[in-house]
């Protein structure tokens, strides 16, 4: 009913728009203009014709807004002026804008049914997601029509207004996503083969409570411009967007489009129609050509580095010779904008040390100063607009030898990938990396084309270990078969305001100060579809900042994936393998505190709960942190870590110290005798030979001799699958009931062509299926031969024995060659 209202009043104020649309432009014709107005992308007060611009009126040129015929003028003006908007196309700057937004557009599509695939098909869940959007959507439509109501009883036009132009934007937008709508008649999720296929009777594209949701919001945000009005509008508008595909009524690029339409429209009527004299913010062009002053970096969207970066070992060997004392080590990955920001803080520290003293930093910040250079122009006050092939890369992977696989149980040969397939015999990765920026929203995908033999199934007696340690029953078979598919490695959509991130995509994160893996989060298994709020540049508490010092924050929130095996506390029954529905949620807290430049501590939290015969619900969803006393009424399983990091005074560029800890269901391992632990300690240079670095991590799992599901470190009672995604471990390889460590030495001849040497042992305990160990060997290679081409190699030699896998000892080579075209294909302003 709501749908069928919405078109009979679009039908009736289009066709009443096109009739007054004669009248409007006449009227323009006869001087209807304000004297110094200024036109869209002008500098200067100018008179518009009609042949330039026809139906289009400038900023502030026309506020009468009032119902009626001035309404209806502004209608056909608003109408007029978007269905003739494609000749602006010819201008380089409208390009800039429309070529990044039809390729992430179309990028979305293409992964539009994966992502539909990623939803849970609950009807609970599907109808909870459609009744928030409809909620936020009714919300905000509220909020419009009782300004407008309330500013004429309360005779305060600046309410008014806020109310007529958010009533204005959201119509215009509906006639236009109705008009698609009509046009492409594209499935929705629900219907058809579930791939939403144009021209097939549908009406998903585009999404057109996004479209009313955003309209409104960005009205109300300019016209009250505070902090907590933008926070409140966006925030009703980004749920709406995100519960259309949750509830499985549209597909993302349908709630894409239908919010970049919404905001379209807004900023037009705003710009149009806008009293300046009543205050609120101005809203300058789209690909901010003029502003009034430098541009706040605070609300400029970047998307993530991926932390399989080059970056991040550059940073942080500048942040322990001193040079980046506000980087925070353990919160990962970062923005764009947040290491162009260390990158100039390095620059800065540079400089005061003089000629001289700066030997390798000076060569790791002009390599970095190259990376980030889009970024740092950005901070300098360029417009954060522009889109990028970033890289283009294919991997060939051989090993040797049976590899070990399951580090949940036993241990892995490759760690800390991506959770990506592997097996005896040749393997091999193809995948580019794009991404795009525009103001406050930012875009990255990065997908590649994964090949891998397929494995035997580990003997019967491993399976039989497996279920004893698991209290599962035992498979018949874990073998996988041969894997040859394109994933979706990693794929985000951003909005930026006021330094907090908000993205929701598919993610990895890196929450902890180590290099080996930490114990809370890491990317050893395949990243999560999740929605996160990142505090990505550092802010101050009041009055506890003054102790503690700045503080960064993040939050995250998704769904697993991969869980053979669970418990049913309703039912008291195990369910599995497979047939898991919901798989578990994971959400996750991290925070961090630098009180000196020296010392940066943290702690963090994540909590796995829902799943079969516990819902996802709101009292669910809280009892998850709090409640763990006994199988039957505990909704999750909860981690808490704590880390540290700490340059030597005296030592301050030779020697850091830091580590890691971990417990399961108490409040922090700080104390605590149950605590899995993770020191480290890293020498950024050594004495005499400043190209050679030196790291080594020691790694010591909790309760080695309790070997039940919910106190062996990452086991759980109620996921007997573990802490794991799609099978693999989710934080540190060193997993249930081991002891280990790893080292590093590497030579730098630049800081992207280095030699690296390692080694990692790992050390089961025998009353753990038997337990069992592994040492690796390997060596590693980097060398850039130009700013667009890279090559990387790596050999790794491994001894293993588990005695329920193989009763004698066994070993394997894997070995590892790599070449990475970076294109510099960019569009910038």
């Amino acid at each position: 009913m709501l749908g069928l209202a919405i078109r009979i009043a679009a039908s009736v104020l289009l066709v009443a728009s096109v009739t007054a649309a004669g009248q409007t432009q006449g009227s323009q014709s006869q001087g209807e203009q304000r004297e110094g107005a200024v036109l869209p992308g002008s500098s200067s007060p100018a008179s518009p014709s009609k042949d330039d611009n026809p139906g289009f009126l400038p900023p502030g040129v026309d506020p009468e807004n009032r119902l009626l015929m001035p309404f209806l003028k502004h209608m056909a003006a608003d109408q007029a002026q978007f269905w003739t908007s494609p000749k602006e196309l010819r201008q380089p700057d409208a390009l800039k804008a429309f070529v990044p937004f039809v390729g992430f557009t179309g990028l979305l599509m293409a992964g539009d049914s994966w992502f539909a695939k990623q939803v849970p098909d609950q009807p609970n869940q599907l109808t909870r997601s459609k009744n928030i959007s409809n909620y936020a959507v009714f919300s905000l439509i509220g909020a419009a029509g009782g300004s407008y109501v309330l500013g004429h009883v309360a005779h305060n036009d600046r309410l008014t207004e806020t109310g007529f132009l958010s009533g204005e934007a959201a119509l215009n937008s509906l006639l236009v996503a109705y008009a698609f709508k009509e046009a492409t008649q594209r499935q929705r999720p629900y219907e058809g083969n579930g791939h939403g296929n144009f021209f097939g009777g549908g009406t998903s594209f585009p999404s057109e409570h996004s479209a009313v949701a955003w309209s409104v919001a960005s009205v109300v945000a300019h016209e009250y411009p505070g902090t907590l009005t933008q926070i409140a509008a966006y925030g009703l508008a980004s749920a709406v967007s995100l519960t259309r595909v949750t509830g499985k009524q549209h597909f993302p690029s349908d709630v894409f489009v239908g919010s970049a339409l919404g905001w379209y429209f807004a900023r037009q009527v705003y710009r149009a129609h806008h009293d300046p004299e009543l205050g609120g913010a101005p809203w300058g062009d789209l690909l901010e050509s003029k502003s009034e002053g430098p541009r706040s970096p605070a609300n400029m969207s970047s998307p993530y580095v991926p932390l399989d970066s080059w970056a991040y070992a550059a940073i942080d060997r500048l942040a322990a010779l001193g040079y980046v004392p506000s980087a925070y080590l353990g919160m990962r990955p970062w923005t764009r904008m947040a290491c162009a920001q260390l990158v100039g803080e390095a620059g800065d520290r540079l400089q005061d040390d003089g000629a001289g003293e700066q030997g390798v930093a000076e060569k790791i910040y002009e390599a970095l100063t190259a990376e980030f250079r889009d970024e740092l122009d950005r901070r300098d006050g360029a417009a954060n607009v522009g889109a990028s092939l970033d890289s283009v890369y294919t991997r060939f992977t051989g090993i040797s030898g049976a590899p070990l696989r399951d580090g949940y149980h036993f241990a892995q040969t490759i760690v800390n990938d991506y959770g990506r397939p592997y097996g005896e015999g040749f393997n091999s990765v193809t995948g580019l990396s794009t991404h795009a920026v525009l103001g406050p929203f930012s875009f990255y995908v990065r997908g590649e084309y994964q090949r891998a033999p397929g494995f035997p199934s580990d003997p019967a007696q491993a399976l039989q270990g497996i279920a004893e340690a698991d209290l599962t029953t035992p498979l018949v078979s874990n073998a996988m078969p041969e894997v040859n598919r394109f994933q979706l490695l990693e794929g985000t959509v951003a909005v930026t305001l006021l330094d907090t991130q908000i993205s929701f995509g598919k993610q990895s994160l890196w929450l902890g100060p180590g290099e080996a893996g930490p114990l809370l989060f890491s990317n050893n298994a395949d990243p999560v579809m999740m929605v996160r709020i990142d505090s990505v540049e550092p802010y101050r508490i009041p009055l506890l900042s003054h102790v503690l010092g700045p503080v960064r924050t993040e939050y995250f929130l998704g769904q697993l994936s991969g869980d053979l095996f669970e418990f049913n506390p309703v039912t008291n029954a195990l369910v599995g393998p497979g047939g898991i529905t919901p798989q578990p949620y994971l959400q996750g807290y991290k925070i961090s505190f630098k009180p000196t430049p020296d010392l940066e501590f943290g702690m963090g939290i994540t909590a796995q709960f829902a799943g079969p015969g516990l819902p996802f619900t709101w009292p669910n969803y809280l009892r998850a942190l709090y409640s763990h006393t006994s199988t039957g009424s505990n909704p999750g399983k909860r981690l808490s870590a704590a880390d540290f990091s700490y340059r030597i005074p005296g030592l301050r560029k030779w020697l850091t110290l830091y580590g890691d800890s971990l417990v399961v269901d108490e409040i922090s391992p700080i104390g605590s005798t149950r605590a899995t632990v993770n020191p480290g300690v890293y020498l950024p240079q050594i004495p005499k030979a400043p190209k050679l670095e030196f790291r080594a991590e020691y790694l010591r799992s909790a309760q080695t001799h309790e070997f039940a599901p919910g106190f062996v470190y990452y086991g759980e009672r109620r996921y007997r699958s573990g802490y794991t995604n799609d099978g693999n471990l989710l934080a540190s390889w060193i997993g249930r009931a081991g002891t280990g460590g790893q080292a590093w030495l590497t030579y730098s001849v630049s800081p992207r062509t280095q030699l690296q040497l390692g080694y990692r042992h790992q050390e089961v305990n025998p009353d753990f299926i038997e337990g069992g160990h592994l040492n690796d060997f390997s060596a590693r290679g980097d060398l850039t031969l130009s700013s667009e081409l890279a090559l990387s190699g790596s050999v790794q030699y491994e001894q293993w024995r588990f005695p329920v896998l193989s009763a004698d000892g066994q070993s394997d080579v894997t070995a590892s060659f790599q070449f990475t075209f970076y294109p510099h294909w960019r569009i910038r302003k």
